[in-house]
């Protein structure tokens, strides 16, 4: 009967060598309580837990990459669009996050649903799709505020889709077609009134000066030279003629 004692013995002494002795790696950190109340933190590397009397938790500082579920907002446009987003963050303060929020991983994703929909919700849809850094921003900094106290630092928000209604979709196509047809029309009128002012000034200068006028006929004739046709008609008024060779009108 003593073998079988001795082999209970021996199983409780390893199991309290082994919660005495705690080996945690670099980027973990041990918070140590004592009767229920905090002592301080511990780690990385060896470290000694009295059995009974203390407990450890154990808390990773690496960089965790959550992604945000799919939120549906309503932009202050009132446009129904779906949004999901990633947000990197990391415990800087493992007392806080331990002692100031019962699970600190479900409490910053909760927050993160709630600050991207009440972000987003104040802003257009054309805001949405093209200032997603300004939005990406906006968000991480109000994060950031929010979980000081339980000591995570949120690094960065990423938007990463806006799903829009087909009906919305082919609405916006309409508008960034019209959009473009403006343009266009504001353009070639832009480039009319363009080649009318730069017509008015050759008529001007071909007034004061005649010699300029000789020189265009005789380009249009070398043009008109090169051309495959027996016969060449070329109107050209009187009093033209006279300026080109110097005369005076009568």
């Amino acid at each position: 009967m003593a073998i079988p004692g001795f082999f209970v013995g021996l199983i409780i002494f390893v199991a309290l060598l082994l919660y005495t002795f705690r080996v945690l790696r670099e980027y973990e950190r041990g918070v140590i309580f004592t009767l229920g109340r905090f002592w301080k933190v511990k780690g990385p590397g060896l470290i000694i837990v009295i059995p009974v009397i203390q407990q450890i938790v154990k808390v990773d500082l690496r960089t965790v990459v959550m992604d945000v579920p799919s939120q549906d907002v309503i932009s202050r446009d009132n446009v129904s669009v779906k949004v999901n987003a990633v947000i990197y963050f990391r415990v800087i303060d493992p007392q806080k996050a331990i002692i100031q929020v019962e699970d600190f991983l479900n409490a910053t994703s909760q927050l993160a649903q709630t600050t991207l929909r009440s972000v987003l919700g104040q802003h257009e849809l054309d805001d949405m799709l093209a200032e997603r850094e300004k939005l990406n921003a906006d968000i991480q900094t109000l994060l950031d505020q929010q979980t000081d106290a339980w000591g995570i630092k949120v690094a960065n928000v990423e938007i990463k889709h806006v799903d829009i209604d087909e009906t919305m979709v082919r609405a916006i196509a309409r508008q960034a077609e019209a959009e473009r047809e403006r343009r266009a029309k504001v353009i070639h009128a832009e480039g009319e009134m363009q080649a009318a002012t730069k017509l008015v000034e050759a008529a001007k200068i071909l007034n004061e000066q005649p010699q300029s006028l000789q020189l265009r006929y005789l380009q249009t004739l070398t043009e008109i030279a090169g051309e495959k046709s027996s016969t060449i008609v070329f109107p050209l008024p009187l009093d033209s003629i006279g300026k080109m060779f110097g005369n005076k009108p009568d």
